[in-house]
């Protein structure tokens, strides 16, 4: 008997996504055979954790993902409070992915931390143990606890686990450190997967910890079409907007467009971003093309380490159009 394996090939739900469609979207990426999907926080759009919820109990099998929450927008006991009521409502199928914040978004509610990496670092620790049954009392900051313990932690052998959602060298090693995987943001190309896992390896060697199982879902721009011009033409003002709003870093440095980047970005206007772009950046830093030419793409992302590559469809009102596709023409040759 031949069993039909599902590819490591993910959706990420558009950050526009209604409220009241969260539910039938799941459904479809479900039953268009994808293995993951992931929803975002991406304040003040939808919750990460509820809309989780929604996806989850909408759907019968699917991987679903959180991409993901700050660090410094709950107390860890009431994230991991969070996470326990939903894998224990739906065991096995939840990842909680767990990074810095956008600093805007943060410095709105006043909530940048003066040590970012502290802040992640704390939260994947005691979300963690709060998650496997241990009462805290923590009294050093940067989070208290005053004998905090779960009602409903995991139960024996049960996981939920945590990813750390970096960038940088410092934060990528913390991860191979103490997280169950690290998520890469949209840009992250193969040459910097590589990058990645080098510094995963570094972080994790300084602690003597085995990361042969940490997962690298990698978040990717996505537009396919028959139309090679026309798909890769809907990704560019993407591709722009995240470069203009991540800046010269370690994605764009291991292709040594870091400085290109810094006399591009000076022009200010969106548009004008857009158009100085180099053809070849579309290649970099996204999956676009016809449906031959993202096969080969999601490849060299497996191939670099990618454990899965979450699809983010663009633009998003071709977003049912482009997963109907990539479900028919993509999907079967990975």
């Amino acid at each position: 008997m031949n069993v039909k394996s599902t590819p490591p090939v993910g959706v990420l739900l558009p950050t526009t996504t209604l409220p009241a469609d969260l539910a039938a979207t799941s459904v479809l990426v479900e039953n268009l055979g994808f293995s993951e999907l992931w929803v975002g926080e991406d304040y003040f759009y939808l919750a990460g954790p509820s809309s989780a919820a929604i996806a989850l109990s909408s759907t019968s099998n699917i991987t679903v993902g959180i991409g993901l929450v700050s660090a410094v927008v709950r107390h860890p006991a009431v994230l991991a409070m969070e996470v326990s009521t939903i894998a224990g409502a739906f065991p096995g199928r939840l990842i909680t992915g767990i990074g810095h914040g956008v600093p805007l978004w943060t410095k709105q509610m006043g909530l940048y931390p003066k040590a970012p990496l502290k802040a992640l670092r704390a939260v994947l620790d005691t979300t963690g143990r709060l998650l496997a049954g241990e009462k805290l009392t923590i009294e050093d900051g940067p989070y208290y606890f005053d004998e905090v313990e779960l009602v409903n932690p995991l139960g024996e052998g049960e996981r939920a686990p945590l990813y750390a959602g970096v960038v940088g060298p410092k934060s990528l090693e913390a991860s191979g450190q103490c997280a169950d995987g690290t998520i890469m943001s949209m840009l992250a190309g193969p040459k910097y997967l590589t990058y990645v896992r080098e510094r995963l390896a570094a972080g994790a060697a300084r602690v003597g910890r085995d990361i042969s199982d940490h997962r690298i879902p990698t978040f990717a721009i996505y537009s396919v079409s028959d139309d090679r011009e026309s798909a890769r033409a809907d990704a560019r003002p993407v591709v722009a907007h995240f470069l203009a709003a991540v800046g010269p870093s370690a994605m764009t440095e291991v292709y040594g467009v870091s400085d290109e980047l810094k006399d591009i970005l000076s022009l200010g206007d969106s548009t004008k971003i857009a158009e100085a772009i180099p053809d070849e950046w579309i290649d970099f830093f996204a999956v676009a093309g016809t449906p031959e030419e993202c096969v080969e793409k999601i490849k060299a992302l497996l191939a670099a380490g990618a454990s899965s590559v979450v699809l983010a469809p663009y633009p998003a009102e071709k977003s049912v159009k482009v997963l109907e596709q990539t479900a028919a023409e993509v999907l079967p040759l990975i």
